[in-house]
């Protein structure tokens, strides 16, 4: 018998533990600038290029990390941002989901839980260390995000960090967050 297979029982707990833990700090301070990034993604099911430069010359950009498609979080995460796409794009701003899942799989995602109404991308090693969002269970980098969601200026400045791994906040504070940049 592997080792490994005799701990697999106990890290799992303990990951299930994790993603149902209380609020922590945002990684990325309000006011830092947020790091550029460039990579695929799906809406709709079909894939494109993601180039958040590119996308903050439109408008401010929701960038929200969810740990894995297709779980009971991310997929209630989903459907709150897409049944919210309108009042996103009425406040001038665009979402996008990101996580370290495959393009094949985010296809299907767009579609199935976001309902055709906004991209998601793969959050890559080099975007999960630059968002700092890596989530860590007894110090062991997982290859899941934490659940942080960032409003972008298109000054390029953080204007919003949240990280909760509960989803149920996540659209409700960016969208007010895109709201008051909005009025100003």
């Amino acid at each position: 018998m592997n080792p490994r297979s005799l701990f697999a029982p106990a890290l799992a707990a303990v990951a299930a533990g994790a993603l149902l833990s209380t609020p922590a700090q945002a990684e990325l301070a309000v006011g830092a600038a947020a790091p550029a990034f460039v990579t695929q993604g799906a809406k709709a099911g079909k894939p494109f290029t993601f180039d958040l430069k590119q996308a903050l010359k439109k408008g401010p950009v929701v960038v929200y990390f969810y740990p894995k498609a297709f779980t009971k979080g991310c997929t209630l995460e989903a459907h709150a941002f897409a049944e919210a796409t309108d009042d996103f794009a009425k406040a001038g701003a665009m979402v996008i989901g990101m996580s370290a899942d495959d393009l094949p799989t985010l296809e299907k995602f767009s579609t199935m839980e976001c309902r055709d109404k906004f991209p998601v991308a793969i959050a890559d090693a080099g975007i999960i260390k630059k968002y700092d969002v890596a989530l860590s269970i007894l110090g062991i980098s997982a290859s899941v995000t934490k659940r942080t969601s960032y409003v972008i200026g298109m000054d390029g400045r953080i204007k919003l960090a949240f990280t909760d791994m509960d989803y149920k906040d996540h659209v409700s504070k960016t969208l007010a967050a895109v709201q008051g940049l909005a009025r100003h």
